[in-house]
């Protein structure tokens, strides 16, 4: 009997300890697998930011070279044309580091991640704040190019609406435009440092930020395009010149300019909602994305970016080529670098003519 009962303990024993070790084995596996869920760079995302990398930066050597022939050319135009072409330079060179950059030197995980500042669990913090500040630059370089394009077509729209009015400068106000949501980014990084929230709040606040102010944009460009296609119709039906190729360049501008804000907002927005439902039930986003959703949001979101400054420097090339070759060779500052025929000037009480600075 005794022998029986000792066989009956050591087999249960036995039983446990099997159980104990099986448990252990798959509590360490489950453990590995979630480090290399948060950690792990996969193949596909290294090879995807190098292409990345690598379309930005040639971007950005053609923006420099456009931007040096621009400085040489006289006319009017140079310092709003130099801008343009600053702009881009700055949001391909931005990004290029962004992607060149190996994400494993500055963030614990490819997607988001809890880190906070000062902190002593993960001592590189500083490498991923400012991995988040050159994105947030990156980001309001590219969208103060529509942001210029907008306070131009609102100056020139308001001089032939209301040519009584006094009208701000409108290098001016694009300054404080960009001033407003440089102050906004600051108050994002203050906040931070303040540990209100970790990097994961930077990216939620730069979320609703863009999407915020790619809405805003979709809504004026469509308000201006119009306008500015039927002011041009109609000088052209005045004055009996040909006003097609600034409305084709308009409506480049539109159709593209809308989709790219449209696309962004909606990414942002979607994005967003995502982070702060994840936050809110979990305090932490960690683990709100898998590779696959965090890859298609990067893919779509700055390949879009490459379209946009692509046709942007295709615009303002495509432009100055066809203002160059007009009045049978003149340089482009004696032949209306603003694309239209001298008819006279509204305030002079003669025919109409479309003057100051048009960035189209």
């Amino acid at each position: 009997m005794k022998n029986s009962n000792d066989f009956i303990t050591t087999t249960i024993l036995d039983s446990i300890s099997r159980l104990l070790a099986t448990n252990i084995t798959t509590t360490s596996r489950i453990d590995k697998e979630a480090t290399a869920f948060t950690v792990a760079e996969t193949p596909f995302e290294i090879y995807s930011d190098y292409v990345l990398g690598f379309a930005f930066l040639i971007t950005t050597f053609v923006a420099a070279k456009r931007m040096a022939w621009s400085q040489k050319q006289g006319g009017a135009e140079t310092t709003v044309v130099t801008a343009f072409y600053s702009l881009i330079l700055m949001t391909s060179f931005l990004r290029t580091i962004w992607f060149l950059i190996p994400s494993s030197m500055v963030e614990p995980s490819y997607t988001p991640s809890a880190v906070v500042a000062f902190s002593t669990t993960y001592p590189r913090w500083v490498a991923s704040f400012v991995a988040e500040v050159l994105l947030s630059i990156g980001s309001l370089c590219l969208f103060s190019i529509f942001i210029l394009i907008l306070v131009y077509w609102a100056d020139i729209l308001k001089k032939y609406f209301y040519p009584g009015h006094r009208r701000s400068k409108p290098m001016f106000l694009f300054v404080v435009l960009v001033i407003l949501l440089t102050s906004l980014e600051i108050i994002n990084m203050i906040l931070f440092f303040l540990s209100t929230y970790s990097v994961e709040g930077m990216i939620l606040f730069n979320s609703i930020l863009l999407a915020t102010v790619s809405i805003i944009c979709v809504i004026q460009i469509s308000i201006f395009s119009h306008r500015f296609r039927t002011v041009l119709k109609t000088l052209g039906a005045i004055n009996q010149v040909s006003t097609e190729s600034q409305v084709k360049r308009i409506v480049w501008i539109t159709v593209t300019g809308n989709l790219f804000f449209f696309i962004r907002a909606f990414l942002e927005t979607t994005f967003g909602c995502l982070l702060i439902s994840y936050w809110y039930h979990h305090g932490s986003v960690d683990m709100a994305f898998s590779h696959g959703f965090y890859d298609t949001y990067i893919l779509i979101k700055h390949w879009s970016e490459v379209a946009i400054l692509c046709l942007m420097l295709y615009i303002l090339q495509s432009r100055f080529t066809s203002s160059a070759t007009s009045s049978d060779g003149a340089t482009p500052s004696q032949s209306n670098r603003e694309g239209y025929q001298p008819v006279g000037n509204a305030s002079d009480g003669g025919g109409v003519r479309v003057t100051g600075t048009l960035v189209v």
